[in-house]
């Protein structure tokens, strides 16, 4: 331990931590840049943060406070000491609807404030598209804007007063007339008034330096004002007394057509005077799929209020009246509103991939400009991508004039880097020639400071350093930023990144097969960090059950990342804070939908796993769950399962079961069914009927633990005309005139063993076995390939690992991606090859979750309409069950497992009408309502098969 760590540890009652992980979880945050700190100081009051700066003083060790860590400018990074605002300095202390003011500590998340003023009718006014992992703190530090600071604002407009530290320990309340100030300040500002009266652009987003005039006599000589937009630079926030504003009672969304983003650009400036709420711009480039959106190349998002919906309705109606569109939509429905900005709000994702896949990053992310002259900047903008040959595809707050970019710079190589640099300063150039502003909303950071003597000259950026000194004599915190800056080309995250690709197992399509490419997908805007679902979101239930940075996707990736950079992380695939990070990874595969730049930590997981315990020995339950795909089989062979039933209800007998077994021990381990599904589809006689030929597969969970949904499945497939068969017994007869070879089906009768997706050795790591097995499947279903006929699936988790899993992990073998082709849901099964089919009228309302990987990887569309089709009313909420295949039953995990199912599944079940269907088709998610909640879950095939048993003939 180093005097630093000691000292600190005796005066600071919150956590300080200065081992590997809490480092390496701080090393970056949303920016280019990478700075590794000596540790990491989670305070619980003013006292702490005093009592922290006070050592680091007395050390000479800097202090960077960071908030939600997703600034995009390097500004939350540091060498020193960094201060985590979110552990526990993160309440709301009070909220007075009368003042419409709230005080409110630094760590506190944007979307907490938003929900506890929400009942007032108020709401804080700036909402970066970060709001619901976004801290105050942070907001305040970088003067953030967001999307309706055409009528509220920046951060700046709505704070009245703040409580910050000094360096030297001296606490200051800073508000309007000189309050606060520190000594020395009114000086300077007296002894420059022209300066400050002159050399400061005059446009809605002047971000970049500090807000000095804010201390001009005629401005109220606002230090509170001034001290907004610092970085932290200046001094550390400990509370604030912020402003509140009156929400609209009701609201109406425009999306305005343009042909293309130059059009959107100059009309959005002629859309002011009608008082919008919002003017958003963005390009077809950085929309997924265009479905639900108005005709057009580029779309401006104009939201407008009013207190009733056809208030709302008609203003916008009056923007489409006033714009000269291609095409336009309003819509007033909340979910159908709160669907068109998750488009625009997961930009700062998407726009970090080209349309052909190529990385982007910031770094001229924020720029802003005069808003009627943002077309013409544009112009000049795309002229020098051009000139340099790079790509970017603009979007942000064109009503401000406010342009967000992710450029395809090439941060990997010299010759890239030098290239980022010459960019920069002449965009830098671009920008001052339109009266434009390097920052118009994230911050200077590394990223612009440097060039901040050509926005505002030498001479202001001298001030600049003199009001640095008046607060912060001896340059403690976060020095390298606004003044004496590092180079915006030094410190980049990439650059301690290995340049050879690193030996892995599965084929990382999307990155080239480059396992660092993958990692470096998560570019840190932290959507993962969020404490609540929308919808049928997923992404990150580890995070939402503990709270930690560790055991969200980021952090886990930001782990990875230093994995690979080998620096604080030394020991490479063996590495125990790795490990550690990923064990509460659950695998539910949501980060591969709801992270907007799509990163897999299910698939790096195995992948991890895998190298980590090669040659070593495995925990127990790798063994004994991993491997449940044999165990199950071979209880289905001795015809043993009512002994196997039996010793797992005896209470000590079952207790050193599930201890040897790494099982937890307040599990009750499943029941083997008496009859597989296979024995009885043999009994039955096998396939029926002459219908279309559909391929049912018995997965693990459905042949040995739920047969009773394989043959509900059996059930309604049949009656919607289809022949059903299965692979391991498919025969001559019944397949005749399906175009199936007599020497196909002759190869597969002589095979032996049975088809297996290999879900349960993925998820454990086990991909050398993963593999075999799938190799066998591939060679078991040859004759299925040689036909058209569909693969039904019924189990999510499994068809999931059929269509990415086994394509990415044999990607040497082209059999996988067609057989991967293959795989339907139940429900898509019945649209895709039923579509004529009516199923019976069940009119019941449902409760219950979307199967994680059904949201992830599958999608639920089909499921969705057919439940409407049958009378099933209701929606199904999202998260994940908690038990996750293995994870739940994992030694270790229960109490995680059973808060992940507390977050959102539980909940549902519970507030169910009367008389509710409880939907799951995952067995996982069965399960873990019967063991936490004694609810039986049903799959939807079971609840159309009672229902066709139910229906007059």
């Amino acid at each position: 331990m180093t005097d630093l760590e000691a000292a600190l540890r005796r005066a600071v009652r919150g956590e300080v931590g200065f081992d590997v992980t809490s480092r390496a979880l701080t090393t970056m945050d949303a920016s280019n840049y990478r700075r590794v700190p000596l540790g990491v100081v989670a305070p619980r009051d003013a006292d702490d943060v005093a009592a922290a700066l006070e050592v680091c003083r007395e050390h000479g060790t800097p202090v960077v406070a960071r908030g939600g860590g997703t600034s995009i400018a390097g500004q939350a990074t540091g060498t020193g000491v960094v201060l985590d605002f979110t552990r526990h300095m993160n309440r709301l202390l009070s909220l007075d609807p009368e003042a419409r003011t709230a005080v409110v500590q630094p760590g506190l998340v944007l979307d907490r404030l938003q929900e506890a003023a929400a009942p007032h009718g108020l709401r804080f006014g700036p909402d970066p598209s970060t709001h619901s992992r976004c801290t105050l703190g942070g907001m305040i530090g970088n003067n953030s804007c967001g999307s309706h600071s055409v009528a509220w604002g920046t951060t700046a407009d709505s704070v009245r007063e703040l409580t910050v530290l000094t360096a030297r320990g001296r606490s200051l309340r800073l508000g309007r007339d000189w309050a606060g100030a520190p000594q020395g300040l009114r000086e300077l500002v007296d002894g420059d008034l022209a300066r400050l009266r002159t050399g400061f652009p005059d446009l809605p987003r002047r971000i970049s330096g500090y807000a000095l005039d804010a201390l001009l006599p005629e401005n109220g000589a606002d230090v509170a004002r001034s001290f907004c937009g610092s970085e932290g630079t200046l001094g550390v926030l400990t509370e604030a007394l912020i402003g509140l504003v009156e929400a609209p009672r009701a609201r109406a969304l425009a999306v305005l057509g343009y042909a293309g983003e130059a059009g959107a650009a100059e009309a959005a400036a002629g859309l002011l005077p009608l008082g919008p709420l919002t003017v958003e711009g963005m390009a077809v480039d950085l929309v997924p799929s265009t479905r639900g959106l108005p005709r057009g190349g580029a779309w401006l998002f104009v939201e407008t209020g009013g207190d009733s919906e056809a208030e709302a309705r008609a203003r916008a109606e009056a923007v489409v009246r006033a714009a000269d569109v291609v095409d336009a939509l309003v819509v007033t429905d909340p979910a159908g509103q709160r669907r068109l900005w998750r488009i625009r709000e997961d930009a700062s994702g998407t726009a970090t991939r080209t349309p052909d896949g190529a990385e982007a990053w910031p770094g001229w992310e924020d720029c802003a400009v005069p808003p009627a002259r943002l077309g013409g900047y544009l112009r000049d903008f795309r002229a020098l991508l051009a000139a340099h040959d790079l790509r970017g595809t603009p979007y942000g707050h064109f009503g401000d004039g406010c342009i967000h970019v992710r450029v395809d710079f090439d941060l990997l190589t010299d010759a890239g880097v030098a290239r980022f640099r010459r960019f920069s300063e002449e965009l830098a150039d671009v920008v001052v020639a339109h009266g434009g502003s390097l920052s118009g909303e994230h911050g200077d950071g590394q990223a612009r400071a440097e060039l901040l003597p050509r926005m505002y000259g030498e001479e202001t950026v001298a001030l600049f350093e003199r009001a640095k000194g008046v607060w912060d004599p001896d340059d403690l915190l976060n020095p390298g930023m606004l003044v004496r800056p590092a180079p915006l080309d030094a410190n980049l995250r990439f650059s301690v990144l290995p340049r050879e690709p690193v030996h892995v197992e599965f084929g990382y399509p999307a990155d080239g097969g480059d396992f660092s490419a993958a990692v470096r997908r998560c570019v840190g805007v932290a959507k993962c960090r969020t404490t609540s679902v929308t919808g049928s979101g997923v992404m990150c239930p580890s995070f939402r059950a503990t709270g930690e940075e560790e055991h969200s996707t980021r952090g886990r990736a930001r782990l990875l990342h230093e994995m690979l950079a080998g620096e604080l992380v030394t020991d490479g695939w063996r590495s125990t804070e790795v490990r550690d990070a990923l064990d509460l990874c659950l695998s539910c595969k949501g980060c591969r939908s709801d992270c907007p730049v799509e990163v897999d930590m299910a698939t790096y997981k195995a992948e991890f796993l895998h190298h980590h315990y090669a040659g070593r020995r495995r925990p127990a339950a790798h063994y004994a769950m991993g491997w449940l795909p044999v165990w199950l089989r071979w209880a289905s062979r001795a015809r043993v399962a009512p002994v196997v039933n039996a010793l797992a209800s005896a209470g000590p007998l079952s207790a050193v079961v599930k201890r040897l077994g790494g099982i937890a021990g307040e599990r009750e381990v499943p029941r083997l069914a008496g009859e597989t599904f296979s024995r009885w589809w043999r009994g039955r006689g096998g396939p029926r009927g002459q219908g279309e030929l559909v391929v049912l597969w018995p997965d693990t969970f459905t042949e040995h633990l739920s047969p009773s949904v394989g043959r509900a499945a059996v059930r309604v497939l049949e009656a919607a005309g289809l022949r059903v068969v299965l692979p391991p017994t498919l025969r001559g007869r019944a397949v005749v005139g399906d175009g199936t070879s007599k020497s196909a089906l002759a190869l597969l009768a002589a095979r032996r063993g049975r088809v297996c997706c290999g879900l349960t050795y993925v998820s454990t790591g086990q991909l050398d076995r993963a593999r075999a097995v799938m190799r066998r499947t591939l060679d078991l279903m040859a004759p299925v390939l040689e036909t058209s006929a569909p693969v039904v699936v019924l189990e999510p988790s499994c068809a999931a690992a059929l269509r990415t899993d086994l394509p990415e992990l044999l990607h040497d073998d082209p059999r996988a991606a067609r057989l991967a082709a293959r795989v339907l849901t139940f429900a898509e099964a019945l649209e895709c090859h039923a579509p004529d089919w009516t199923p019976p009228a069940v009119d019941r309302p449902v409760t219950g979750q979307t199967h994680c990987h059904q949201h992830a990887v599958l999608g639920d569309a089909a499921d969705r309409r057919l439940r409407e089709a049958a009378g099933l009313t209701g929606e199904l909420g999202g998260g994940c069950c908690g038990l996750a295949g293995n994870f739940g039953f994992e030694d270790g995990h229960y109490e995680v497992s059973v808060a992940c199912a507390e977050d959102q599944l539980l909940p549902a079940v519970r507030e169910a009408p009367a008389g509710a269907v409880v939907l799951a088709d995952g067995f996982s998610c069965r399960t873990q309502l019967e063991q936490l909640a004694g609810v039986r879950g049903r799959h939807l095939a079971e609840v159309l098969a009672e229902g066709l048993e139910q229906r007059p003939e």
